[in-house]
């Protein structure tokens, strides 16, 4: 078992190479990759950066050149719904890219042209398994649709409109498009959230986005040992 863990910013990795036995760094299309254990677990781990397309590259490289069994990627991102404030946690059944529009032509908004589809899953299994460790730690969650786009959604106009067309709980930048690319690759994956800015947007994301970023990397910490224990 080989898991990939992606994070947009340093700060969403940092803590959880600390926790891995590293084995070597290095760096492919200005991406660095970690690759070592956690406990017995073999795990890779990568910074991709921020935005759609470096998320992509780093899922790409991920599977083919490290060839990982699982992609979790985590980070921060704002609430679309009162259910979720600061430091709780979005965890996808679902990813949209909620910036694909090519309704003009006829297609629904956000389709994926080549696969046909608006909404991509995540894996069952390792969903479950996260969702364990979030009631173990008490933390508040919400399963749903995540959605993501090329933008730091705070107008509450177009937080309304992504609501309004996909019915999702959270936006951030990677997770749809590191979907894309494990649904293509047939890699099971999983996308976790936790909320920095809600109502005060920005201004939250500045406050809170390094103590949210840890609320994550302690979740899939305690999943990689999980995993490990049932090895």
């Amino acid at each position: 078992m080989k898991i990939g863990v992606i994070g947009a910013m340093q700060i969403e990795v940092d803590n959880l190479k600390k926790a891995m036995t590293v084995e070597k760094t290095e760096e492919v299309s200005s991406v660095s990759f970690t690759v070592g254990k956690l406990g017995d677990v073999d795990v890779v781990a990568a910074v991709c950066g921020v935005g759609k397309v470096f998320a992509a590259i780093c899922a790409e490289t991920m599977i083919l050149k490290y060839d990982v069994d699982m992609v979790i990627n985590i980070g921060v991102a704002g609430s679309l719904t009162d259910k979720l404030k600061v430091f709780d946690v979005a965890v996808a059944k679902q990813v949209v890219q909620h910036d694909m529009d090519t309704s003009p032509l006829g297609d629904p908004i956000g389709l994926l042209s080549g696969i046909n589809k608006i909404y991509l899953p995540t894996d069952e299994n390792i969903r479950n398994i996260l969702v364990e460790c979030l009631k173990e730690k008490k933390l508040n969650y919400l399963e749903g649709t995540i959605a993501t786009g090329d933008q730091f959604v705070h107008d509450d106009a177009k937080k309304q409109w992504i609501c309004e067309n996909f019915d999702a709980i959270a936006a951030e930048m990677e997770g749809g498009s590191i979907g894309h690319v494990c649904y293509v690759n047939k890699v099971p994956f999983v996308i976790l959230r936790t909320i920095s800015d809600s109502e005060g947007g920005v201004m939250d994301y500045q406050t809170f986005a390094e103590k949210a970023a840890q609320v994550g990397i302690d979740i899939v910490t305690s999943f990689i040992n999980k995993v490990g224990a049932d090895c």
